[in-house]
């Protein structure tokens, strides 16, 4: 993506330098790896899952990381973000005022290791997340190297752009209410009819990252858009159960395939047009 020389968002709060105030990192092991595949792109729930990783950590939960400097590519990944953030609040601010609404920017929060939130805390292996609470995206830009050698992505900086593009699309659904309404719609449904409303919301998070790209298109790269759906491909429900466990079960899925992933994002990218993703009416 073409952002050297543009625009920086103010909405990065950068924590990479702190220290993780001594709760325990996780970057490895199998719990951390099932709990990333579990949350990867839309992993709001991550909270409720953490401690859980805690206390089967507790051997090791005194254990403190010390900060640590920011090398210079560091330096360059946190402008990098500033621009796509950037790219996300002047796009969505137009989209929302063309549709007689005030778009509300979110922050983005760069963290290593672990991460205070109004949702509870979390770690790197969360994977990057949005909490409704405090209306913040959260990412540990570890995650796109965990993306690429663990997960088969392409790995390239776009798809940094499109898991950040993703994550404002949570905010989006917070914003016109569509999260508070599905998390109510799911009251009293059996667990499997509760995941398909899930994936909708994540789909429907993937339509709007699409969009955002459409109206980004003056800035992107030759090969951009294949690294985003390559980082689409590798997330899906589908990929990652057939990958982790040997077997698919769809009644479990709460992000969609690797396929509904990908046609949901390009048609966000073709059409360019917020009426256009209705995930729910069809995925039922």
């Amino acid at each position: 993506m073409k952002w050297q020389g543009r625009r920086q968002s103010d909405n990065v709060e950068d924590r990479r330098g702190m220290s993780s105030g001594g709760k325990t990192l996780v970057g490895g092991g199998i719990i951390g790896i099932i709990i990333l595949l579990v949350n990867v792109f839309g992993g709001e729930n991550a909270q409720f899952i953490t401690p859980v990783l805690e206390q089967m950590q507790g051997s090791q939960s005194n254990q403190t990381e010390a900060a640590a400097p920011l090398s210079k590519e560091d330096e360059e990944m946190g402008n990098f973000v500033r621009v796509n953030l950037a790219d996300n609040e002047d796009i969505w601010g137009k989209i929302f005022a063309e549709n007689g609404m005030t778009y509300k920017n979110p922050k983005l929060v760069l963290f290593r290791g672990s991460v205070e939130t109004a949702c509870g805390g979390a770690t790197s292996a969360s994977g990057p997340f949005y909490c409704p609470g405090d209306q913040k995206v959260y990412m540990d830009l570890a995650f796109f190297e965990e993306l690429k050698t663990r997960f088969g992505a392409k790995g390239g900086d776009f798809a940094i752009s499109y898991v950040i593009a993703h994550e404002i699309g949570h905010h989006i659904q917070t914003l016109l209410g569509t999260s508070s309404k599905m998390r109510k719609a799911q009251e009293g449904k059996s667990e499997a009819q509760a995941n398909k409303l899930s994936v909708a919301l994540e789909l429907q998070a993937d339509f709007y990252a699409g969009v955002w790209a459409h109206y980004n298109d003056k800035n992107l790269d030759t090969g951009d858009i294949d690294e985003a759906l390559s980082a689409a491909n590798a997330v899906g429900d589908d990929a990652i159960q057939s990958k982790m466990q040997g077997r698919v079960v769809p009644d479990s899925f709460t992000h969609g395939t690797s396929e509904q992933r990908i046609y949901w994002f390009k048609k966000g990218y073709s059409t360019g047009d917020i009426k256009q993703g209705d995930t729910f009416s069809e995925i039922r």
